[in-house]
């Protein structure tokens, strides 16, 4: 590898806008990789931009770190990966992306049904009471702090 297709760690940081400490943070934890100069300095490979743009772009979609390194971890550390490899992590992340949309809207489906009834206790709230495991306890808000809640049972028992 020639010098000059090596990044010294301000280099890198003004190319992606990720901040030294960031970088240092990404190395730890193997996502990226460096070399030492003879002045033990950091060196970094053009290619480790790459990286480092689709960490920037996993975090937008929400993708967690643990999830980007297992990616990582079928790339080659010491050259560019291929195109291949490449698409078989989008295809990866693209597979997870849309089990996390089903999951999403499966949850929106759920809370527009409990927004809609507003209920804690109902035996159709599976959301926040499974089973209506609440009705158990009793009629009434069981959610509300107890000292309130005595306060309204005490209500609820005096005479009108």
């Amino acid at each position: 590898m020639r010098s000059n297709d090596l990044l010294t760690i301000g280099e890198v940081s003004a190319r992606t806008g990720v901040s030294v400490s960031a970088l240092h943070f990404y190395e730890r934890h193997g996502l990226i990789t460096s070399t030492r100069s003879a002045g033990n300095q950091r060196r970094f490979s053009r290619h480790m931009l790459r990286r480092i743009s689709l960490i920037l772009v996993a975090k937008r979609l929400g993708i967690p770190l643990a999830e980007v390194a297992e990616a990582f971890a079928s790339l080659p550390a010491e050259a560019e990966p291929s195109s291949e490899d490449w698409r078989r992590v989008s295809r990866a992340w693209k597979v997870r992306l849309e089990e996390r949309r089903a999951a999403i809207e499966s949850l929106e489906r759920e809370l527009v049904g409990c927004i809609g009834c507003g209920c804690l206790s109902m035996r159709s709230c599976d959301l926040l009471n499974p089973g209506d495991a609440l009705g158990a306890e009793g009629s009434g808000p069981r959610r509300v702090a107890p000292a309130l809640r005595h306060a309204l049972d005490d209500d609820a028992a005096a005479p009108s």
